[in-house]
Order: structure tokens, then sequence, then C-alpha cells
């Protein structure tokens, strides 16, 4: 797991702007830099997935928003998610079942190496996963990028 900056103050009141008040404009602050980090690792590129209901209310997923290249969108939210990550405690999000499900584009990453790119890390749970999922449709290296932990 690779992560840019560290997840302080500064950080989370970044976050909060971004994600939570919608300051989508703030993308642009680092999104050269993440998108040089995610060329640097790999071509193939994922993102982590907001669910529909993320997207209808915020209206952007974040991580895509700090990445300016192209992306495979492998992976999906299941049905609705329940409850922000951000308001869990470290054992609630340990104990959340798989999120996730393949897309079809998935199919496309058999045997290749990819990029697993979201903005926070905290626990490693959603890291989890999501890898998991992309090692059963037969990735052959996944590599971890964050904007913080």
């Amino acid at each position: 797991m690779t992560p840019c900056y560290q997840y302080n103050q500064a950080m989370k009141d970044f976050m909060h702007r971004y994600k939570f008040q919608g300051d989508y404009q703030l993308r642009r602050v680092f999104q050269a830099e993440l998108t040089a980090r995610a060329g640097q690792l790999g071509s193939l590129v994922v993102t982590v997935p907001v669910s529909t209901e993320t997207m209808a209310t915020r209206g952007f997923n974040q991580v895509n928003g700090l990445l300016a290249l192209n992306r495979v969108a492998a992976l999906k939210v299941k049905g609705q998610r329940k409850g922000r990550q951000v308001e869990k405690d470290r054992a609630a999000r340990l104990a959340t079942p798989q999120p996730f499900a393949l897309t079809k584009a998935a199919q496309s990453l058999a045997g290749q190496s990819v990029v697993l790119v979201d903005d926070v890390y905290t626990t490693g749970r959603t890291f989890y996963h999501a890898a998991s999922l992309l090692w059963q449709v037969g990735c052959t290296e996944i590599r971890g990028l964050v904007l913080a932990s």
C-alpha cells in the first residue's frame, strides 16, 4: 500500500470539504500527484466504487475525481451501502461484509497487474474486499495506492 500523505487533521478537513460538502473543485489539489503516482505503479487502474445512493447524493466518485487517467470499472457496490465508513468505529469497519461485486469489465483484468486506488486507508477492510474480488478474476498483481493513510 502506497500512501501519498498522512491522514492528519488538515487532510481530514480537506476530505470533509471535498467529499461531504461536495467541493468538487478541490480534486485539483492532489489530482496531478495522485495521477502521476498511479501511472508509476502500473497502467491498469481500478478505483474503489461508491454506491448508487452516494453517487445520487454526492454527484461524483471522489476517487475518480482525484485521477486524470483512464480506469477499468471492474467493481461496483452491491445493493445499498448502509452508513458511511467515516461514521463507523474500527470494530464495525472490520466486521463489514463484502460490499462489492465484479462488473463485466473485470474479466479483462485476468492475467494482469492492476493498481487499486482509494482516497483514505484506515483499517484496510475496503482494500481487502476489493482485492479479494480482483484476485478471484485472475489478477496477477495488485498494488494499492491511497491519497492518505
